[in-house]
């Protein structure tokens, strides 16, 4: 019989994950409920994938504002703290905010603009043509910035952050004043104790503050990078990826899932008899057209995956092949020829015509927008993704 469908995906539901549960037995037992609920059978190269979330929870990597307060105090002390490029986000950034102004004095906040990191706003860029302002090269005060563009709210949240973020650092009695540039150097003109809280450019942003006189230069990264009074911790990340959890507390990026993927596939494998591959994953890295945010405000899509899942596609064009290399068939000829130049063609395909278009992404990170997209981020209830069929093609 003719096969007449590609990549299957289907969201799993679970049980609600609290601290302490075995995640490897609650996945195993979900995925195996489904197969035989929905009749579908395990098979070699499937795919597991497990949002971040669940196992954050289950293992209780869990800090409160006074362990953040805490943690920055023992880093700057009575410094004025420069606290640089974070993103606008009340469930990313607002408690990690209460939690450093909790512990300093006095924070020069410094926002990038037009946008942050990730996409969000706080200005259109057009709005900067017509002003004739220079985000790379222009300094704005609080008062300079309200008197060019006024008092904006985001697109979807209807949250003036500039306000809503000052707001938070004075509600825990620390002083605050705002500035916007988009150059690190620029925050070494009021204070040379910086946390830089960018994600994918913290890298390169430290690097620039210490070659240029900074004193103190932390990243989010080394914020609860290990327990603070029997917090949680990323060794790793520290705060980068953490969410809020409760109004005093947030949800750290999970810690240490090798053993966790490791050992639902050995499971899986004991029981079924199958090598099925498995991965945790977080921010899937695509962007909304329409908000122009680019979803990943987590510092890694996937923490943690089987080694089958390492690498890049290698994968050809279809319709590059229909167009050029057998423009002159039709039908089942085509189909032929299309599909014996599937099962021949070169494991590396860099440089090929025949691949131009294809995703030049890694797999994790591919899966990793599928999962995120398939579970979304609401009441769904399936943190759990089954995916079949994605390393197949149209020859098999």
């Amino acid at each position: 019989m003719t096969r007449a469908v590609g990549t299957v995906v289907r969201g799993l539901r679970s049980p609600i994950i609290n601290q302490g549960d075995n995640m490897e037995q609650i996945t195993v037992e979900t995925v195996l409920n489904a197969a035989k609920l929905e009749g579908f059978s395990i098979e070699d190269r499937d795919i597991v994938t497990i949002t971040e979330s669940i196992v954050a929870r289950a293992q209780g990597n869990y800090a409160t504002i006074d362990h953040i307060a805490t943690d920055i105090n023992t880093k700057f002390g009575d410094d004025t703290i420069g606290v640089i490029f974070p993103i606008l986000s009340r469930n990313r950034f607002a408690n990690c905010l209460r939690g450093i102004a909790k512990g300093a004095k006095k924070i020069v906040l410094m926002l990038s603009y037009p946008s942050d990191e990730v996409g969000n706003h706080l200005v259109d860029i057009d709005e900067l043509d017509a002003k004739g302002i220079n985000p790379w090269t222009d300094v704005l005060t609080e008062a300079q910035f309200r008197e060019h563009f006024g008092y904006g709210k985001h697109t979807f949240t209807g949250v003036d952050y500039i306000d809503y973020y000052k707001s938070l650092i004075e509600a825990e009695g620390a002083t605050c004043e705002v500035i916007f540039s988009n150059n690190p150097k620029t925050i070494l003109d009021y204070t040379k104790n910086v946390l830089t809280c960018d994600i994918h450019s913290r890298v390169r942003t430290k690097r620039i503050l210490t070659s240029n006189g900074a004193e103190k230069v932390y990243g989010l990264d080394d914020v609860l990078s290990k327990p603070i009074n029997g917090s949680g911790f990323n060794e790793a990340y520290g705060l980068l990826g953490s969410n809020k959890a409760t109004e005093d507390s947030v949800k750290l990026f999970p810690n240490n899932c090798q053993p966790v993927v490791d050992g639902i596939q050995a499971k899986l494998k004991e029981l079924t008899g199958k090598t099925v591959e498995v991965m945790v994953y977080g921010d899937g890295a695509f962007k909304d057209p329409v908000g122009k945010i680019w979803e990943l405000a987590d510092p890694v899509v996937s923490p943690a995956y089987t080694k089958g899942l390492d690498g890049t596609p290698n994968e050809v064009k279809l319709k590059y092949l229909a167009d050029n290399n057998f423009s002159h068939l039709q039908g089942e000829e085509l189909n032929q020829a299309i599909t014996e130049f599937i099962q021949n063609k070169k494991e590396d395909l860099v440089g090929s015509m025949e691949a131009q278009g294809t995703t030049p992404r890694k797999l994790t990170d591919l899966i990793g927008s599928l999962s995120d997209l398939t579970s979304g981020s609401g009441d769904k209830g399936t943190p759990i993704v089954y995916i079949q069929g994605y390393f197949d093609n149209f020859t098999k």
